[in-house]
């Protein structure tokens, strides 16, 4: 086959134009080239047999759009019809320029962090505001016994709590053995291993318990939660209910609010115990500390450590809830977005129960507590 460009060199060079410039050759026109030291051209269409659009474009790729229409008045084999095109793609052409690269400059990434503060003030009040709504709807319900809805909430104190127990005493079981473990190895240098008992107890009284149970909750329970409301969200329930004059806030928000209100402080005293009973069988295995010696320095702890560990439980199941339930109410209408809130209600909790117990401890600690 032809080639569809042939190169006649001499005193000038001659492009010579054969066969069909057309979309059905597009893969050959394009791989045409022109010497990059190309003297004076001069367009020779005689051998032309059929041209569109998609040839005149290769064309003007090859020979540039000021260029070729320089030439078009002195081409020869060209046809009223066909000149008209190669000009009318040549002018649409002209000044066309790739569309340059991305410039990255020093303050982009002031930009990208302004749009992160701006959309977690966004998030903030989002969740300011539906934390009104729901705290509203339940100062309604309250003098309205009959519109209570026991059931619900004890299927999802079930859910919540109960089904909860194995993975919380299993983890801070774990997680008592392996701090004696490691306060027993420092204070071992110094003698001071019985210290290790309150070590653990202080710890578990004050913040592991509390936290790892939010963190179990936030990443089982928020994430439970989105899942559920964003699938009847995509399957229209959630618009079936508003038909039927129901409120989702108050027969899917305040069921699961209240459950996880009344479950987070009880799992975070069963984390307290099962931190101090892996705590109890490392002294007793490896640092001879008996289970009588253990309870005894356990039991001389202030009671308000214990006290401030169980008052941080509400305040988290109170994010927890009402992020895992707002990011439900957010889901469009497909499974992706379903799993996009699914990870943000996961990822935003975790981070708001971190974030409020290290400002808490904080404050406790310069307050004395």
């Amino acid at each position: 086959m032809t080639a569809p460009l042939i190169l006649e060199a001499g005193p000038v060079l001659r492009v010579r134009l054969h066969g069909d410039w057309t979309l059905a050759r597009y893969r050959q026109l394009s791989q045409a080239q022109l010497p990059t030291d190309a003297s004076p051209i001069l367009l020779d269409a005689a051998g032309l047999t059929a041209l569109d659009t998609a040839g005149a474009a290769q064309l003007v790729r090859l020979l540039g759009a000021e260029q070729l229409g320089r030439l078009l008045p002195d081409a020869s084999g060209l046809s009223d019809e066909r000149r008209a095109l190669l000009r009318a793609v040549a002018e649409a052409m002209a000044g066309r320029e790739p569309p340059p690269g991305p410039v990255r400059r020093w303050s982009d990434g002031l930009v990208r962090l302004g749009a992160l503060v701006a959309g977690a003030g966004r998030q903030g009040l989002q969740l300011l505001g539906f934390m009104g709504l729901t705290l509203s709807t339940l100062l309604v319900l309250m003098p309205r016994p009959g519109r209570w809805r026991p059931t619900a909430l004890v299927a999802q104190i079930h859910q919540c709590g109960l089904n909860a127990v194995p993975i919380v005493a299993l983890l801070t079981f774990l997680v008592g053995a392996v701090v004696a473990f490691l306060g027993a190895t420092v204070l071992a240098n110094f003698g001071a291993t019985i210290y290790t008992v309150d070590l653990v107890a202080y710890s578990f009284l004050r913040e592991f318990g509390v936290l790892l149970t939010a963190i179990l909750l936030a990443g089982r329970t928020a994430s439970a939660f989105t899942a559920q409301i964003g699938a009847m969200k995509v399957n229209e329930e959630l618009d079936a209910l508003r038909a039927q004059g129901l409120d989702p806030v108050e027969l899917l928000v305040l069921p699961r609010l209240l459950a996880l209100l009344l479950t987070l402080p009880l799992l975070t005293f069963i984390a307290m115990l099962s931190g101090m009973v892996g705590g109890a069988l490392v002294g007793l295995v490896s640092l001879d500390i008996s289970l009588a010696q253990y309870l005894a320095i356990v039991h001389e702890v202030p009671v308000r450590h214990l006290l401030v560990g169980l008052g941080k439980a509400p305040l988290f199941a109170l994010l927890i809830a009402l992020i895992g339930c707002l990011e439900g109410f957010k889901v469009g209408g497909s499974a992706q977005s379903v799993g996009e809130h699914t990870t943000s209600s996961v990822v935003q909790s975790i981070f708001v129960v971190i974030l409020l117990d290290a400002i808490a401890a904080l404050f406790l600690m310069e307050m004395g507590w």
